[in-house]
Order: structure tokens, then C-alpha cells, then sequence
């Protein structure tokens, strides 16, 4: 029999495999939703067996409110995860979010449109009304901070994203209005990828990195896609220390 996997990663835009996994296992999986993003990775990084998903595809190839959520977690959890980190390339809002900085936002809010949202939107399935209070669960957000902190890694504990439609960035009126309902950051990917968590009772939390300020904040003119992926490589670099540092406290 297979040994458990320890923990799930859906890697979002900057991180499309998770570097240094031994005995790769590569699992193409057919669900009741359609297919997953892509084949599902599973490998080992010393005593721990890990999943990973390139949210996107491993090439980049499908847009925020294409990705089949639904299949992404269905097949992670179909597989035998039960712990899943969703990394999510953001724009920072409030000032501590700055580019290249790791934060743990602790609650969302949904401003995306059309997306199938609930593994109930299938004929004859039973409606779940899940308390979506807090949107994370609150030990994988507080073991992945914990993590950071003990290798000195520096994150942001807690903040509000916001979800947005994509993929075109949004405008500076938008984001004005975001920081006004208390979104802290702002990305495409986060929902309804943490409610269908919810719903197939995975503990899950979000690894936000930090890719560039949201329009209107900070001091640039304008939002270059050079510098989005130079600070997304940076950022991206120290996730592989960070989630062996998570693994061994959890």
C-alpha cells in the first residue's frame, strides 16, 4: 500500500513543479468534474511524501477563471490528501504586503463571477451548507507561520484577499474600492479553490507571495510583467526550506 501524503501543494503562477522531489510518481486522474489542471506529481523530500499541482498546468496554459477547481481538489483528495497549501501570486494593498513577501491571509472575499463554486452543482448531490466563518484552517495557516519563523523567513501573519475575475490586472478604482472593504491583497486564484476545501474537508490554507503592488499603491507608475516574475522567482526560491520546515512541525 502507498504511504500517505503528507501534505498537497497547488502551485500557482512562478511555481509549476516543486524542485528536489525523489521517486516521482505521476498520476494523470479522471474525476466526475473533468480533468484536473494536470497530472498530479507525487515524490518524496526525505521521510515526507508530498502532492503537487500545477494550478495552471505545468506550461501555464490556463487562465484563472478557466482552472477547474473542482477537479484540482477532488483529485488531491481522491489521492489521499488531506492537507493542502494553495500558493497564490498576489498584489500587495496594505504597505507591509510589499513585492517578495510571503503573507498568510486568514480571510477572502469573492469578487470573481461564473465560476462553479460548490461540489453540490451536480444533479443529485446532496447541498452542504459549510461554515465558511474562517476561511483557512486556523492550525495549517498558524504551523506554516510558525515554519517561517523558525528558519527566519519573514511572512505576513493574517490579512484579507481579495479574489478577482482575471486575468487582466485590475484597475486603480478597483482596488481603491478593495482596500475600502478591507482586502489586504489581491489575486485571481484564491476562490472558489478554498470553499471546495471546505466542502471535501481538507484542511487548507493559502501561501500568498507577493508579486507586485496592486494599481494605486506603492510608488510605481505602472505594473511591469518583467518585474512580476523577477519577484516571483525570488519569492518562489525560498518555498522549498519553508515547506520542509512545515512538514517537520506538523
Amino acid at each position: 500500500m502507498n504511504r500517505a501524503i503528507d501534505l498537497a501543494l497547488i502551485g500557482g503562477t512562478g511555481l509549476y513543479r516543486f524542485p528536489d522531489l525523489q521517486h516521482i510518481e505521476r498520476h494523470a486522474v479522471d474525476t466526475p468534474h473533468g480533468h484536473p489542471s494536470d497530472s498530479i506529481v507525487i515524490g518524496e523530500v526525505g521521510r515526507h511524501r508530498i502532492a503537487f499541482l500545477a494550478r495552471h498546468g505545468e506550461s501555464h496554459t490556463i487562465p484563472p477563471h478557466r482552472v477547474n477547481y473542482r477537479a484540482n481538489l477532488w483529485a488531491l483528495h481522491h489521492l489521499g490528501a488531506r492537507r493542502v497549501i494553495g500558493v497564490n501570486a498576489v498584489g500587495g494593498i496594505r504597505a507591509d504586503m510589499e513585492p517578495r513577501m510571503l503573507a498568510v491571509p486568514d480571510q477572502i472575499i469573492d469578487y470573481t463571477s461564473d465560476r462553479i463554486s460548490s461540489f453540490c452543482d451536480v444533479a443529485g448531490a446532496q447541498v452542504r451548507h459549510v461554515d465558511f466563518s474562517e476561511p483557512y484552517t486556523a492550525s495549517l495557516r498558524q504551523a506554516l507561520v510558525a515554519a517561517a519563523d523558525s528558519i527566519g523567513i519573514a511572512i505576513v501573519d493574517g490579512g484579507c484577499y481579495g479574489a478577482t475575475q482575471g486575468p487582466r490586472l485590475e484597475t486603480r478604482a478597483e482596488i481603491a474600492r478593495m482596500r475600502r472593504d478591507g482586502c489586504d491583497l489581491v489575486g485571481m486564484t484564491g476562490m472558489p479553490e478554498a470553499v471546495l476545501a471546505r466542502e471535501l474537508d481538507l484542511d487548507y490554507a493559502c501561501l500568498s507571495l507577493v508579486a507586485n503592488w496592486a494599481a494605486g499603491c506603492g510608488d510605481q507608475a505602472e505594473i511591469s510583467l518583467a518585474e512580476i516574475y523577477a519577484n516571483l522567482e525570488a519569492a518562489t526560491a525560498q518555498l522549498p526550506t519553508l515547506i520542509v520546515a512545515l512538514l517537520e512541525g506538523l
